[in-house]
């Protein structure tokens, strides 16, 4: 007997609670460790990335423009991040991690790595590269839809 492919809406929901369940996880170890989402997503992002002008912060870490600028201040009172006025662009702000910073993100990054990859145990190397390509591929799809439909002037 031929297994039918499952709807679209079928696809998008399995996604959509698949994500909710792995970011409860993820989540959950995030705030035992003594961060919130956002600012772990903004700490991630500074290590990877290296330091970047607030504005290209916030998409990176799906933040509008005022959480961004809550997060930042947030985290520079905290001495976890540097801010520094760029002298051309006063309206420019870059966003550094600070020694603290890194030195708290390190730990919690790696811990977060182990919990993906237990997360995702069950399937075989090329499981996880159809899985990525899959939602790569949507992803990008969805996006270029939402821009066609929602930025046309």
């Amino acid at each position: 007997m031929k297994k039918t492919s499952p709807e679209p809406i079928h696809v998008w929901l399995l996604m959509l609670r698949a994500s909710q369940s792995i970011t409860r996880y993820a989540a959950a170890d995030i705030r035992k460790a003594g961060l919130g989402e956002s600012d772990f997503r903004v700490l991630e992002v500074l290590l990877h990335k290296g330091s970047l002008p607030v504005n290209a912060i916030g998409p990176k870490v799906n933040l509008n423009p005022g959480s961004i600028s809550v997060a930042v201040d947030r985290l520079y009172k905290k001495g976890l991040v540097s801010r520094v006025e760029n002298p051309e662009d006063r309206r420019i702000r870059t966003v550094a991690l600070a020694q603290s910073g890194k030195n708290l993100i390190l730990p919690i990054f790696k811990r977060h790595c182990a919990l993906m990859k237990h997360v995702f145990s069950d399937l075989s190397p090329d499981e996880l590269t159809s899985l990525a390509d899959f939602a790569r591929r949507a992803g990008i799809r969805a996006e270029a839809l939402f821009e066609a439909e929602h930025l046309e002037t």
